[in-house]
């Protein structure tokens, strides 16, 4: 990967000392259109949060591990009312703009090497999409679940996709032979320059219960958001 994304978030991070101008990011999907990616979104405060993040951070209690931290804006939140936070991400550009931002701890990790435990595992902005593809759904909630502690807990979001696939005339033209329908091709550019495309899961809430009972995690809907998106906990 060529950190595109993290590059973003420094060019942004910089701008906002020197005044210089950046440009947004674009994505899209093997079943969508490019769509910007405002890099302004990337930095809000709580209140520009959506309401399923903003329940999710209220809901976080003990030690917190960040997943996927991006430019560390959770955690910033989570710092200020007094949280004990680690951010990780893949990604070495957004891990240099969280240290920046004020994050205390953050670390350039993928998920499936932590080997540290915490009371609450923060996965927002479409949190399932680190399990990349169905069949990685176990393995991926399984490690989670050798990571909380006592009484810990999962709190993560994702968004039924389905409705991408509906026609005008109210069916769905999903082929009912190929691989399940959140599992999609993300690409992603900027200045010009295009990443390696990547597997990205949304997963609707009944699929994500069910996997979680195959591993022995609880799986409680919390929170329903506007357009078919949702927040779930879950816990031993």
């Amino acid at each position: 990967m060529r950190d595109l994304f993290g590059q973003a978030l420094l060019d942004y991070q910089n701008s906002v000392s020197t005044g210089s101008m950046t440009e947004d990011i674009v994505t899209w999907t093997n079943i969508s259109d490019k769509d910007v990616l405002p890099l302004p979104y990337l930095f809000r405060d709580y209140k520009d949060m959506p309401k399923l993040e903003q329940k999710a951070l209220k809901l976080c209690r003990g030690s917190v591990l960040d997943v996927g931290c991006g430019s560390g804006s959770h955690s910033l939140y989570l710092q200020k009312t007094s949280f004990n936070v680690k951010a990780i991400d893949i990604s070495k550009g957004a891990i240099e703009v969280a240290q920046k931002r004020g994050v205390l701890t953050a670390k350039v990790l993928n998920i499936l090497d932590e080997t540290e435990t915490f009371d609450t595992i923060l996965l927002l902005m479409n949190g399932t999409g680190i399990f990349q593809e169905l069949v990685q759904v176990s393995k991926y909630l399984s490690h989670l679940k050798s990571l909380l502690k006592p009484n810990g807990q999962i709190l993560i979001d994702s968004s039924d996709i389905k409705y991408m696939y509906e026609d005008e005339d109210g069916g769905f033209w999903m082929d009912t032979n190929s691989d399940y329908y959140g599992e999609l091709d993300y690409f992603l550019s900027y200045k010009g320059e295009k990443e390696l495309p990547m597997k990205w899961l949304y997963l609707d809430f009944n699929t994500l219960k069910l996997a979680c009972e195959t591993v022995g995690l609880t799986c409680e809907l919390v929170l329903e958001g506007d357009h078919f998106d949702y927040l779930a906990q879950l816990s031993l």
